[in-house]
């Protein structure tokens, strides 16, 4: 059986998400290159993998899937190793609504409004958006403070074990804590602090660690 493979630059929060999925369950795979803001866009024929342009895309004996989320549980679900997707009903509910709280509400804030705005934007030599990044600090933390209510008493986002919420989590607040003001809301959410240490220390996060920390 031949390796899977995973499309999209190693900077993306969603393809380290997929990435983190693969090692958790000590799955070999191939990773594509692909950057959709390169000049021209991606290339035709990466769009005929995802119509939309984004990343990442998969393939996996020649069945083709985009869409992190739907890569995630079908990595899960299809390899050996540990499940990443809880049983009980109601344990599994929690993971799909962390997963749908990070999706709707904490990647465009906490990535886009907030880290790219502090971070990347100075980076790349231009003057971040204040009034932008001050407009998403009180959304930011209605997303901490509903993840630490999702978590209950943890350890994981989604309750005692690990995840793909914790696997689909992790890459954006790994950039978001490297924003100040990220880093400080971080400290004052005591649980979503200490899950993100937790995290910090797996295996697969310094396997797949990001070329913009």
């Amino acid at each position: 059986m031949a390796h899977p493979i995973l499309f999209g630059a190693a900077y993306s929060v969603y393809v380290r998400a997929v990435r983190l999925t693969l090692h958790e369950k000590a799955v070999p795979y191939d990773h594509i290159d692909v950057d959709v803001f390169a000049a021209g866009g991606p290339p035709a024929e990466y769009r005929a993998r995802h119509p939309f342009g984004r990343i990442p895309a998969f393939e996996h004996d020649g069945f083709r899937l985009y869409e992190s989320g739907a890569i995630e549980r079908y990595i899960d679900t299809v390899f050996p190793g540990p499940a990443l997707q809880p049983q009980d009903p109601r344990a599994q509910a929690r993971m799909n609504q962390a997963l749908s709280v990070l999706d709707s509400y904490c990647y465009r804030t906490l990535l886009w409004d907030i880290f790219v705005e502090r971070v990347r934007t100075p980076a790349l030599g231009r003057a971040p958006d204040e009034a932008r990044i001050a407009a998403a600090l009180p959304r930011a933390e209605t997303c901490l403070h509903a993840l630490s209510e999702i978590s209950g008493t943890g350890p994981f986002l989604a309750g005692p074990t690990l995840t793909l919420a914790d696997l689909h989590a992790t890459p954006i607040f790994v950039y978001f804590r490297m924003a100040p003001e990220g880093a400080a809301m971080i400290a004052r959410h005591p649980r979503i602090a200490a899950w993100l240490d937790a995290m910090a220390a797996r295996p697969s996060i310094a396997a797949t660690r990001s070329p913009l920390e």
